[in-house]
């Protein structure tokens, strides 16, 4: 496992029932694996931003965390904490999604940020992995750029 790369979810769609469950017993999953296998995503940490609150619908996760700022402040606080505690130092966050990318933009804007498709988004296995492939090269160049 290596913290260069963070792939960032938004929030838990059902509850967890194992640690480290996340990301791993979901229908759609297997798309993350097939999609970084040999790319130096392999073996990214994966998150979520939002933790401990269960919704599938992200237009009722956007409208909840509109209504309670605290919550959300509160989880910003919980995620930058998490990435120190891991060790990450100035990790490229890879956001699943447009709501993602928008949340950790938003809130985080000295983070170094790039956004794939939802694994759960309708595309082929070829598209999502061009766009992998596509972002590897992106993350190459950042990677060379100084923090």
């Amino acid at each position: 496992m290596h913290t260069n790369t963070i792939f960032v979810g938004y929030n838990i769609s059902k509850k967890i029932m194992t640690p480290f469950g996340n990301f791993h017993e979901g229908k759609n999953d297997y798309r993350i694996k097939d999609a970084i296998r040999g790319t130096l995503f392999e073996g990214s940490y994966m998150t979520d931003i939002i933790k401990d609150f269960e919704e599938k619908s992200s237009g009722n996760m956007q409208q909840y965390l509109k209504a309670h700022p605290e919550f959300l402040e509160e989880n910003i606080r919980s995620f930058i904490e998490e990435l120190e505690f891991i060790g990450a130092k100035h990790p490229i966050l890879i956001a699943f999604g447009t709501n993602c990318y928008m949340l950790l933009k938003t809130h985080l804007p000295t983070y170094r940020i790039l956004k794939v498709l939802h694994y759960s988004s309708y595309t082929t296995n070829e598209v999502r992995r061009a766009e992998i492939l596509e972002k590897e090269n992106d993350v190459k160049t950042l990677l060379t750029m100084p923090v």
